[in-house]
Order: C-alpha cells, then sequence, then structure tokens
C-alpha cells in the first residue's frame, strides 16, 4: 500500500495516531518522573526547595519552549515524523543523562537537554494527526493524542513505584532513557509522511509562511488567545501540583519515603498512577467527547465546559492538601484530574482549527511557547520558591502547603479566560473555516 493510501487508511491512521500518542507518553514520563524522584534525589545530593523547583520547571522550560518555535517552522516545511523521531532520540539520550549527573549544575544541564529535545514532540505530531482526520474529528483524535499526558504522568508514577527502591533514582532514569531510544526506531520504520492539507482539499499545495507572519495572524484571533491563557494557568496549578504533590506527602507522612517503610512508596505510587490513568484519563477521553458533541449544537462550547468544570476541580485540589488521611487526599485529587482533563481536546482541537492550514505546527508552538512559559516554567519554579521562603516561619510541611494552596488564583484566571472563549469563538471559527476551505481551493 503506497503512503498516499496508506494515509487514507483508518486503520494506519489509528496506528499512527497511537504510535505519536505513546510518544507523548513517554515525553510526560520523562518530563514528570524528576518531579517524583525528586525527595531521593533532595536526600542524596541535598538539593533545596528552590533547586528543586528550578530543575522542575525553567531549568527544563525555558528552551524547552523557545526551541519550540523554530521546529515548528521546520515542522511546516520539512519530515514532520524526521523530526518527531530525532526529537524524541535527543530528549530519551538526555534523560539518561540526568541519572548520571553528579551536582546541580550537571542535573540543570541534562534537564536543559531534555526540554530542547521534547520541543520537538507535540508541535509537528498535531500537524500530522490534522493532516489524517478531518476539522469534525480532530477534537476527538488530539483527545486521544492528549491521553499521552495522563497516561505518562500515570506510568511515571507506577515505574517509579516499580524501579526506585530497586535501581535507585538514578537507575530509573536511565533505564527511561535507553527506552525512549528503542521507541524511535519503532517510529521511524512505521509511520509515513501525510499530505499537508490533505483533507481540507485535494492537491494542495501550499505557501510557506514565516515565523514572523505566523505569529503576526495567529495573535490576532481572540478566541485563540483566550484559550491559550486558559490552558496556560490551569497548567501553572496542575504542573506545581504534578512536581510538589509528592514531596508534600513524603514530608507530611514520612513513612512513604522510598525505604522508610516496606511497601508503602510503592502503595503510593501505583495509587497515584491510577488516578491519574483513570481520573485524568477519563476526564481528557470524556471531556473531549463531551465537549466535542455539544460543540455540533453551540462552538462556544470548546470555551465554556472547561472553565465550567474548574469550579468543582479547583476546590477538592486545595482541599487534597488539607485533610489528614492518605484515602481523602487522593479521593480529591481524583475529582481535580477529572476536571482538569476537560481542557485538554477543546484547547488543542481549537488551536488547529483556527490556525491557518500551513500554520498548524507554528499555532501549536506557539499555543506552546506561551503555556509552557507560563507554567511548565512558572508553577514548579514558584511553588519551590515560595516553599522555601515560607519554611523558615512555617517549617517545611505547612511551607509548602500554603504554597500550593495560593495556587487558586491563577485557576481563577483560567476560569476566566476559558469564559472569554466561549464568547469570542462563533465569529473566529467561522472566518477560520471559511479562510481555510479558500486556501484549499486556491491551492488545489
Amino acid at each position: 500500500m503506497s503512503a498516499p493510501q496508506m494515509s487514507e487508511s483508518k486503520n494506519y491512521r489509528t496506528l499512527v495516531l497511537w504510535l505519536l500518542t505513546l510518544v507523548y507518553v513517554m515525553n510526560f514520563i520523562d518530563r514528570q518522573i524528576i518531579g517524583i524522584l525528586s525527595p531521593s534525589i533532595k536526600a542524596e545530593l541535598g538539593f533545596s526547595d528552590g533547586q528543586l523547583g528550578l530543575l522542575k520547571g525553567f531549568g527544563f522550560a525555558l528552551l524547552y519552549t523557545t526551541v519550540g518555535i523554530p521546529i515548528a517552522w521546520l515542522a511546516d516545511r520539512y519530515s514532520r515524523v524526521k523530526i518527531v523521531t530525532v526529537s524524541l532520540t535527543l530528549w530519551s539520550g538526555f534523560t539518561a543523562l540526568t541519572g548520571m549527573a553528579g551536582n546541580f549544575l550537571m542535573m540543570l544541564a541534562a534537564r536543559t537537554g531534555v526540554g530542547i529535545g521534547e520541543a520537538g514532540g507535540s508541535p509537528p505530531s498535531h500537524s500530522i494527526i490534522s493532516d489524517l482526520y478531518p476539522k469534525e474529528q480532530r477534537a476527538s483524535a488530539l483527545g486521544v493524542y492528549s491521553l499521552g499526558i495522563p497516561v505518562g504522568i500515570a506510568f511515571s508514577y507506577i515505574l517509579a513505584g516499580m524501579l526506585v527502591e530497586s535501581l535507585g533514582w538514578r537507575g530509573t532514569l536511565i533505564c527511561l532513557g535507553v527506552a525512549g531510544i528503542v521507541l524511535a526506531f519503532v517510529l521511524v520504520l512505521v509511520v509515513k509522511e501525510p499530505k499537508r492539507g490533505q483533507l481540507e482539499g485535494k492537491n494542495i499545495q501550499l505557501k510557506p509562511v514565516g515565523i514572523g507572519e505566523s505569529i503576526a495572524t495567529l495573535t490576532k484571533i481572540p478566541s485563540w488567545w483566550a484559550m491559550c491563557m486558559g490552558i496556560a494557568w490551569v497548567s501553572f496549578g496542575g504542573y506545581a501540583v504534578a512536581n510538589w504533590g509528592i514531596d508534600y506527602i513524603v514530608r507530611y507522612m514520612p513513612e512513604y519515603m522510598p525505604g522508610a517503610e516496606e511497601g508503602k512508596f510503592g502503595w503510593l505510587m501505583l495509587m497515584y498512577g491510577l488516578i491519574h490513568l483513570i481520573g485524568y484519563g477519563a476526564g481528557t477521553y470524556y471531556g473531549a467527547l463531551i465537549t466535542e458533541k455539544l460543540a455540533h449544537k453551540n462552538i462556544s462550547a470548546y470555551g465554556w465546559m472547561p472553565g465550567a468544570v474548574l469550579f468543582i476541580g479547583v476546590p477538592a485540589l486545595i482541599a487534597a492538601f488539607w485533610v489528614e488521611s492518605i484515602n481523602l487526599h487522593l479521593l480529591f485529587i481524583t475529582i481535580y484530574l477529572i476536571a482538569a482533563g476537560f481542557y485538554l481536546g477543546p484547547s488543542f482541537a481549537a488551536a488547529q482549527t483556527l490556525a491557518p492550514i500551513n500554520m498548524r505546527a507554528m499555532s501549536t508552538a506557539l499555543f506552546f511557547l506561551i503555556l509552557n512559559l507560563i507554567a511548565l516554567g512558572g508553577g514548579p519554579t514558584y511553588v519551590g520558591y515560595a516553599s522555601e521562603m515560607l519554611t523558615a516561619q512555617h517549617g517545611e510541611v505547612h511551607a509548602l502547603r500554603l504554597a500550593i494552596t495560593t495556587l487558586v488564583v491563577p485557576y481563577i484566571i483560567s476560569i476566566i479566560a476559558f469564559f472569554w472563549a466561549a464568547k469570542t469563538l462563533p465569529k473566529d471559527w467561522k472566518e477560520a473555516e471559511a479562510r481555510n476551505k479558500q486556501m484549499a481551493m486556491d491551492s488545489s
């Protein structure tokens, strides 16, 4: 079967979608694992909360976000499959090197390398998926792809529980790096480059555009900005909690520290993994399906649905860090994760559909640039330094709890942004559909 025929095959496009989702799973395992291993790293290397926050936040995110723009520019011109493959190989190698670091600067350099590699993962993948699925199915397809986030986070906990007490934090990182390199070989052998814009019209030959023109075009779309701000500020809290939740538990309940009491750390990792897999996974998948169904009647649902569910999720999150029972903590975190998953599919579908056909990779990259500078860089770093500043007065446990509680502010900003998106989406969506249809006709 030829590549053009394969790209139109339902079975083939499903295989590609799940392979790219698996790459995204590895992306989040390698990104998230440092937050889970940080109690062990702190115990061995003596890092402060501020240093740990930097490793989890801006140390990874700064180049991850800025390198994403030129990589997306390349992805709108050259083979997206090759870019994803090289990126996966690069970040996996640096994940292994993180496990070999002997001091803070070495680990910071390795984490920066992981960030550079991971920058080439999502923008080309989003663009590939958008050329395999029509716009009516993009939210659900990108919802499946976005399952890489909860599944990746879940397996980072589960694998940590399985590996840390036998291999240590260093061995765990090295094993993950090797696994990613193996997956890169599979990807390059199976996935073929799809034709750009093949579902918008026939025989499309799109004119490449520069980075400046892409940014100028995208940032003039009000609902694109609103969805971007919504996802950025909800992710600010999400990344902060994901990177500091385990630190809080082992400080508040020291018996869950790796090696403290046999089986307890492994049980905690299994529970955290399952609630992310089931709770966050269900929120991500069903949130995309429900929102997509509602959007068939009213396109504003892409904005108001993610905002509405946060009214349930955010109070549950804050409560999770003030209860005394580990079981209640897990229950409230599960409620939060279900609500938090609702924004992923709708937000990324909007980023793709609102963008001109020849700017889709750039749309995702710019989305991620803003999102990750605010969220991935800011969230973990903010909580780390806030906790460090409060420790002298409140002690390590309560200081971290207070720092996490203040995350209610960015969540409020996120809710406002999603409702702003709901107001502006109908007009912008209609204009985007007309523009992309015209581009397809002009290029055929």
